[in-house]
């Protein structure tokens, strides 16, 4: 071979673009990635084919086609959609697998695919693998942190994992443990915190929004942070006013705690636009806000709800508040047929439908008691009390009516700032309520020990945390449990 001969290869072959398996957020996937935040998913679809016909070759396509998968499952809570997705789980991971080991988006993106599936198998009670793939990603995630330090969204699904983690029931967390998973949910949420602050002035500021939307998560779901509503109204404030998840973390979080009247503005103003997805859930979030105001008008969005659904969870509680509006109507027929619904209709993979079971198996429930327990539930505090004071609890012929009357007491006292109020109240409801199937006294012990944490006396709080954890075969028995002993460990050196 002449010299000549050589050289013309060697010049050939230096002219062939050098190519790898590459993970590159392009514009594209910038546009895909707002797209699904947004809650747009059909558009951040075409976004995701423009990107694959441009570069097929980018392994990010197949973490945010995930995404999309993820958020369409979570939107309709659709059981045979999510068996029909989750099949697509491992050709991702295949590909992405093929991708450059060297960058920091290699083990990222095969976490994030393992935690998003096992963050809704967990949902429809696929337990161990989901437990899996928590291990999975946990691993990965903290191999990815210690590689590259200064990647941030590293810290994005460890956060959520370890507050995840920290909210379980003991006995999961044991088993986790097994795995080499363990979490805690104050470090989670102390490292979500301090993301949320960092990324917006970082190259990663386009994990932003769903930072806030994990955070949101853990401050409503798990720690119950006080200033919750006026926090998430000041991070949600830079994401885009057209993002549906901006309203449904606003709306959420003003609904949880107590800003009733914040979360039916929002959900009542939602785009109804075709590009957005079909999301019912919020039809059955603005209709249990309009009856925690006793607006009976909550049975169209009840209704359009269950149209909506498809028969997932929710259902069974949804037709629980129907029967409830019937029963504040005077209408006893419509109540009975409603009730019958809860037993045959939805599924029992949400609390909230367990309960529902659970209520209508109670029988008739005190009227004014209901309309209090609602009122309380919107932050309509004076209007509770005021109700509450008109009632004389020794007419009760019910043990559980008479329980439940000291509980409301004491929740109105408590958020009022009527601590006496609430200390007295809540020792009743334990008095009159510690070996009944009801979750108000054990609430009620949880409750006196978050109080004497306040006061600083640490004993008699740990006390009383002992005896929400002692109090058995009582409904949101393993919550209240867990939450205990998360301030037993908070508590721990303190006295």
């Amino acid at each position: 071979m002449t010299r000549r001969l050589i050289l013309f290869l060697l010049l050939s072959f230096s002219l062939i673009p050098y190519t790898y398996a590459s993970f590159e957020f392009t514009t594209n996937c910038k546009q895909a990635y707002t797209e699904i935040l947004n809650l747009r998913l059909d558009v951040a679809q075409q976004y995701l084919e423009k990107e694959r016909e441009a570069n097929p070759e980018n392994r990010l396509i197949p973490l945010l086609e995930n995404y999309v998968d993820y958020f369409r499952i979570l939107s309709s809570d659709d059981k045979s959609l999510f068996d029909k997705l989750k099949k697509n789980k491992s050709a991702r991971l295949s590909k992405i697998s093929e991708g450059s080991k060297e960058s920091p988006y290699y083990l990222f993106a095969q976490a994030e695919i393992n935690l998003q599936w096992a963050l809704v198998r967990g949902k429809y009670q696929e337990y161990v693998a989901s437990a899996l793939e928590i291990k999975k990603a946990y691993n990965m995630l903290n191999e990815n942190l210690e590689k590259y330090p200064d990647f941030l969204p590293n810290k994005k699904g460890l956060g959520m994992v370890n507050a995840l983690i920290g909210s379980l029931p003991s006995s999961a967390q044991k088993a986790l443990g097994t795995l080499g998973v363990r979490g805690s949910t104050e470090r989670g949420e102390k490292m979500l915190e301090g993301l949320v602050e960092d990324l917006p002035k970082s190259p990663y500021k386009m994990f932003y929004d769903e930072s806030v939307f994990y955070l949101m998560q853990v401050w409503v779901n798990i720690t119950k942070k006080k200033q919750a509503f006026e926090a998430i109204y000041v991070l949600t404030d830079p994401m885009e006013d057209t993002s549906l998840l901006k309203l449904y973390m606003r709306a959420f979080t003003a609904f949880k705690t107590g800003h009733n009247d914040e979360a039916i503005k929002h959900l009542s103003s939602r785009p109804k636009d075709a590009d957005y997805v079909d999301y019912p859930y919020l039809d059955y979030l603005l209709g249990m806000a309009k009856l925690h105001k006793l607006d009976f008008s909550a049975v169209t969005d009840f209704q359009r709800f269950l149209n909506g659904s498809n028969g997932g969870s929710y259902v069974k509680d949804a037709y629980l508040h129907l029967a409830y509006i019937s029963l504040l109507k005077g209408d006893s027929a419509a109540y009975k047929t409603y009730c019958s619904k809860v037993k045959v209709e939805g599924t029992t993979y949400d609390e909230k439908d367990k309960q529902a079971l659970s209520e209508v198996d109670e029988g008739i429930p005190n009227i004014s008691l209901l309309k209090a327990r609602f009122l309380f539930d919107g932050g309509y505090y004076k209007r509770a009390k005021d109700l509450l004071a008109k009632e004389n609890a020794n007419s009760y012929k019910q043990k559980r009516d008479k329980i439940e009357y000291c509980y409301r007491f004491a929740r109105v006292f408590h958020e009022t700032g009527g601590v006496n109020g609430a200390i007295k109240f809540y020792q009743y409801t334990i008095a009159f309520g510690k070996d009944a199937k009801y979750y108000y006294a054990a609430n009620a012990a949880l409750f006196l020990g978050d109080i004497y944490v306040a006061k600083k006396q640490y004993k008699t709080a740990s006390s009383y945390y002992h005896k929400a954890i002692d109090m058995k075969n009582h409904d949101y028995e393993s919550s209240i449990e867990n939450k205990a002993k998360e301030a037993l460990k908070r508590m721990e050196g303190k006295y």
